[in-house]
């Protein structure tokens, strides 16, 4: 039996509450680093999990009791490949050792939270629901342990504010969380009351709260002014509501996040709601050659603006590069087949 989504604020499923929480590069911290150690807060911070992963293996062999790279293995094995079960079951092994052995080390709660995130996104979603309040309670006791950690209140923020009463949701929590931080983190409260504002659909509210943000150097507040900028954006997008809006959301990404592939992929989607083609393809292409460029259906869109200009060689050649993506959204993959399909 087909278990139905269940309804959450602003009629998004737990599901999708669930991805927005899990989103990649949501680690490290605004105002108080999730590693003391440098090297392992630099590496995390940059998303460099594989070498985090080398680093951290090195160091437990050297000292098992390491609480620091205990966790950071955990986070490493959850996020450098996040479609391979068995990594990620790997990483959920560890972060419950770190858990065990390090009970009052906020890194090793903060890597368990990650991990049990990651892990729901490919529950089945009556598992899923009974899993959310295991990973509020973990998100809780992370910011017992240091009340100072951006991710983990931003996290159980956007938790409280997305999940329905019935299952622990609860704005007047979140404003708790961000009244907290107003004046020690005036930045870490903002980004909340984006996420607040954006449940509650004010938009304008949500804008303004959002175009306020300082650039950030962080990974983490990169991260939620990615995902609160394109949630922002779509909004604008949908229907040609408000083109000009979304193109400035998508150029303030692309000049304060030059490195990140969703300011270009924004700006194309733009693009070919105006039906720019050739505008879009070259955004496209700019966005294909970014570090988290699998991060977005890249090229089954090049596969389309490509078809759209009658280039059927290339538009081929794009599809199938999405099709044999370990990375490529489900949700894509049918649509992108049968275009290719069509071509052959």
């Amino acid at each position: 039996m087909t278990i139905p989504f269940l309804p959450v604020r602003g009629s998004r499923s737990l599901f999708n509450t669930m991805a927005a929480l899990t989103l990649l590069g949501t680690l490290g911290t605004a105002h108080a680093a999730m590693f003391k150690d440098p090297q392992l807060e630099s590496l995390q911070d940059a998303a460099k999990y594989s070498e985090l992963e080398q680093l951290a293996q090195t160091r437990l062999r050297l000292n098992p009791g390491d609480a620091e790279s205990s966790a950071a293995l955990s986070l490493a094995l959850t996020l450098v490949d996040t479609s391979d079960a068995k990594r990620l079951e790997a990483g959920a092994r560890q972060a419950r050792l770190c858990v065990e052995q390090h009970a009052l080390v906020a890194a090793c709660h903060v890597a368990a939270a990650q991990n049990l995130g990651m892990q729901m996104l490919n529950m089945g979603m009556a598992k899923a629901m009974r899993s959310a309040g295991t990973l509020k309670e973990t998100w809780i006791r992370a910011l017992e342990l240091d009340p100072g950690s951006f991710t983990a209140r931003v996290q159980l923020a956007k938790l409280y504010v997305t999940l329905p009463g019935m299952m622990g949701g609860s704005i007047s929590k979140a404003k708790d969380l961000e009244a907290a931080v107003r004046s020690s983190q005036p930045e870490t409260a903002r980004i909340i009351r984006v996420f607040i504002a954006a449940e509650d659909k004010k938009w304008a509210e949500m804008e303004s709260e959002l175009l306020a943000l300082k650039p950030a150097k962080d990974g983490a507040m990169r991260s939620e002014v990615r995902e609160a900028s394109q949630q922002l954006a779509k909004v604008y997008l949908k229907d040609s509501k408000d083109l000009a809006k979304a193109r400035s959301l998508y150029e303030r990404l692309q000049r304060d996040q030059p490195t990140s592939a969703i300011g270009f992929y924004g700006m194309s989607r733009v693009c070919a709601a105006q039906g720019q083609t050739d505008e879009t393809i070259r955004y496209l292409e700019r966005a294909r050659a970014l570090s988290d460029a699998d991060d977005y259906p890249i090229d089954h869109r090049l596969g389309d603006a490509y078809l759209v200009k009658g280039d059927k060689v290339q538009a081929r050649a794009a599809y199938e590069r999405f099709l044999a993506s370990k990375r490529a959204n489900p949700a894509n993959l049918d649509s992108a087949r049968k275009s290719l399909n069509q071509i052959n």
